[in-house]
Protein backbone atom coordinates (compact mmCIF):
# COMPACT_ATOMS: atom_id res chain seq x y z
CA UNK A 1 0.00 0.00 0.00
CA UNK A 2 2.85 2.36 0.82
CA UNK A 3 4.47 1.85 -2.58
CA UNK A 4 1.27 2.58 -4.46
CA UNK A 5 0.63 5.75 -2.44
CA UNK A 6 4.20 6.93 -3.03
CA UNK A 7 3.86 6.29 -6.77
CA UNK A 8 0.49 8.05 -6.95
CA UNK A 9 1.94 11.11 -5.23
CA UNK A 10 5.04 11.10 -7.44
CA UNK A 11 2.90 10.98 -10.58
CA UNK A 12 0.86 13.94 -9.39
CA UNK A 13 3.99 15.96 -8.63
CA UNK A 14 5.67 15.04 -11.95
CA UNK A 15 2.66 16.40 -13.85
CA UNK A 16 2.84 19.73 -11.99
CA UNK A 17 4.25 22.97 -13.35
CA UNK A 18 8.01 23.46 -12.84
CA UNK A 19 7.62 26.45 -10.53
CA UNK A 20 5.61 24.68 -7.81
CA UNK A 21 7.37 24.11 -4.50
CA UNK A 22 6.54 20.40 -4.25
CA UNK A 23 7.95 19.85 -7.76
CA UNK A 24 11.18 21.59 -6.81
CA UNK A 25 11.53 19.51 -3.65
CA UNK A 26 10.92 16.16 -5.36
CA UNK A 27 13.01 16.71 -8.47
CA UNK A 28 15.50 19.33 -7.32
CA UNK A 29 19.18 18.67 -6.86
CA UNK A 30 20.57 19.95 -3.54
CA UNK A 31 23.74 22.00 -3.60
CA UNK A 32 26.84 21.25 -1.58
CA UNK A 33 28.40 18.01 -0.47
CA UNK A 34 27.27 15.38 1.96
CA UNK A 35 29.34 13.99 4.79
CA UNK A 36 31.22 10.73 4.36
CA UNK A 37 29.33 7.51 4.64
CA UNK A 38 26.43 5.80 2.96
CA UNK A 39 24.46 8.14 0.66
CA UNK A 40 21.01 9.13 1.86
CA UNK A 41 18.12 7.70 -0.15
CA UNK A 42 16.11 10.34 -2.01
CA UNK A 43 12.39 10.16 -2.86
CA UNK A 44 13.29 9.71 -6.50
CA UNK A 45 15.48 6.71 -5.63
CA UNK A 46 12.52 5.06 -3.88
CA UNK A 47 10.28 5.69 -6.89
CA UNK A 48 12.79 4.14 -9.28
CA UNK A 49 13.20 1.13 -6.98
CA UNK A 50 9.42 0.65 -6.71
CA UNK A 51 9.08 0.72 -10.49
CA UNK A 52 11.92 -1.77 -10.94
CA UNK A 53 9.97 -4.24 -8.79
CA UNK A 54 7.11 -4.12 -11.31
CA UNK A 55 9.55 -4.50 -14.25
CA UNK A 56 9.82 -0.91 -15.51
CA UNK A 57 13.31 0.37 -16.33
CA UNK A 58 12.66 3.63 -18.25
CA UNK A 59 12.28 7.26 -17.27
CA UNK A 60 9.51 7.48 -14.70
CA UNK A 61 8.80 11.18 -15.33
CA UNK A 62 7.79 10.63 -18.94
CA UNK A 63 5.77 7.57 -17.93
CA UNK A 64 3.82 9.61 -15.38
CA UNK A 65 2.60 12.02 -18.08
CA UNK A 66 0.31 9.26 -19.42
CA UNK A 67 -2.18 8.83 -16.59
CA UNK A 68 -3.68 5.52 -17.69
CA UNK A 69 -0.33 3.79 -18.05
CA UNK A 70 0.92 5.32 -14.80
CA UNK A 71 -2.21 4.11 -12.98
CA UNK A 72 -1.60 0.59 -14.28
CA UNK A 73 1.92 0.61 -12.79
CA UNK A 74 0.59 2.01 -9.50
CA UNK A 75 -1.96 -0.81 -9.31
CA UNK A 76 0.72 -3.35 -10.19
CA UNK A 77 2.89 -2.01 -7.35
CA UNK A 78 -0.03 -2.31 -4.94
CA UNK A 79 -0.68 -5.92 -5.95
CA UNK A 80 2.99 -6.87 -5.86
Amino acid sequence: MLKSRRLRWAGLIARMVDGRRAYKILLGKPEGTRPRGRPKIRWEDNIVRDLKEVDYEGDWQTLSQDRLTWRAYVLAAMNF
